[in-house]
């Protein structure tokens, strides 16, 4: 069998060198030689390359493409993210902040999945006491989930050869290393070469493997680059660890769509799937406020009502202060001055905050009328209708866009029982949803006027 060099490479320029020292030879930069492995020059025969086959050669009429075959995690709302339920031989990766409820959602899959399929929860950072006790709090069915605590890659796999599970859930993937390697766990080497082999296991054996990531301060997920790249699904928890609601959100998927949404409210009984999250995000005053308004999302495959606040005072700062919660800041900066060119409503001397209630995070520019409406009530104390819903798009020359999936977000505003939409004029249906009036605007003059009407 050949064996594996250790070698010292510079994540700068890719150079390599027998012992590790504080600057790179050849590009001069500092503390970025990492720990690595070089092959042998004569690889083993019958070695299985990354995807877990031997190097096979087929046009693209000879590969077969039906449909992959996916089983439900009994979870609709994970299901959701995952693009229908879970394939076999993929690998996903849950990142989030500490006390998010990662371990916690996937001990509660894992317990679900091991009553219909072998399991294996394999945890390098609790004992199995713990795990138990954690799953006798939340009233899960241990019977059946099989769990080891080990940190050795090449045990774990060993393990899970004999075992044959369907679905393994590595917890977490930062505090796992490989005996090939002499750094410590956690570290760029022992990261990529931990999470290589477990790919390679999960494309021969065909199990479904779960990864949980920790994640820097500032929220990307911690480790090489290249573990987002190794992996077939990346999944993000949001929310606030001290409140109610979580939002798993997946930003890769290669068996399915991306930006997919699923919504869970934590209990003490762990996480509950939320399946109107709507409802859960309507939940506004019984009084009309000003600076309040309910906008349409679209979040993967479904529109979500959203309640958008604003809060304009006047700033005794040099520099007006411009804070989000929930939007892009540098976008709002830029609605303001549009507001101000072709509103004639200026804020240079006012501070603006702006906040989506519920801890969600709009990416889309469908939200751009409902934040200047929002801004314009608040400034002028003036508030507006609780039946009233707002979206659409604001070009920088004032016009109004229409956004993608329109209709659905009108019905959906309709089951909720909205009475007045603000909506782009490419928006407008031809048969608008009973009960919903519809006012068309193409520019940002119309709709201003039509918000206090």
């Amino acid at each position: 069998m050949a064996k594996a060099k250790r070698m010292y490479g510079c994540t700068e320029c890719g150079s390599t060198f027998p012992k590790w020292a504080g600057q790179c030879g050849d590009c001069g930069a500092w503390n970025t030689l990492v720990e690595t492995l070089i092959e042998g020059a004569a690889p083993p025969p019958g070695r299985a390359g990354w995807a877990g086959d031997q190097a096979n050669i087929k046009t693209l009429a000879e590969v077969s493409v039906e449909e992959v075959p996916r089983f439900s995690t009994a979870s609709g709302e994970l299901d959701r993210v995952l693009g229908g339920g879970l394939v076999d031989g993929s690998v996903v990766l849950i990142g989030g902040d500490p006390g998010i409820g990662k371990s916690t959602i996937l001990l509660q899959t894992l317990c679900a999945i091991a009553q219909r399929f072998p399991a294996l929860y394999v945890t390098g950072e609790e004992s199995q006491q713990q795990v138990a006790m954690r799953a006798r709090r939340l009233d899960l069915p241990q019977d059946k989930l099989k769990v080891m605590t080990e940190t050795c890659i090449e045990a774990i796999i060993a393990t899970a050869r004999l075992e044959k599970p369907k679905v393994m859930v590595i917890d977490s993937i930062q505090t796992i290393f490989t005996e090939q390697l002499q750094s410590a766990p956690g570290g760029v080497a022992q990261v990529r070469e931990s999470a290589a082999l477990l790919v390679r296991y999960a494309k021969q054996s065909g199990t479904a493997i779960f990864l949980v990531g920790h994640v820097t301060k500032e929220g990307a997920l911690a480790g090489p680059r290249v573990l987002e790249h190794m992996v077939d699904t990346v999944l993000y928890f949001e929310g606030e660890s001290d409140g109610r609601l979580r939002l798993l959100r997946a930003v890769k998927n290669r068996f399915g769509a991306v930006n997919e949404l699923g919504v869970f409210g934590m209990t003490d009984k762990g996480l509950k799937e939320v399946t109107n999250p709507s409802a859960i995000f309507l939940t506004r005053a019984q009084e009309a406020v000003p600076g309040s308004v309910v906008m349409a999302t679209w979040e993967g495959t479904r529109p979500m009502l959203v309640e958008v606040q604003a809060l304009v005072d006047t700033s005794h700062l040099a520099n007006p202060r411009r804070v989000t919660l929930g939007l892009d800041q540098n976008r709002l900066a830029m609605l303001l001055a549009v507001l101000h060119r072709h509103g004639s409503i200026p804020t240079y001397d006012q501070d603006v905050f702006i906040n989506v209630v519920g801890g969600v995070k709009v990416l889309e520019t469908a939200a751009d009328l409902a934040l200047m409406a929002a801004v314009i009530s608040s400034l002028r104390n003036r508030p507006l209708d609780t039946d009233l819903l707002v979206f659409g798009e604001v070009g920088l020359s004032g016009e109004i866009r229409p956004v993608p999936s329109g209709q659905e977000r009108l019905k959906e505003a309709a089951k909720h029982g909205f009475k007045r939409a603000i909506v782009p004029k490419g928006n407008a249906p031809k048969d608008a949803p009973a009960g919903l009036q519809i006012i068309a605007v193409t520019r940002l003059e119309q709709a201003l006027d039509a918000l206090f009407e």
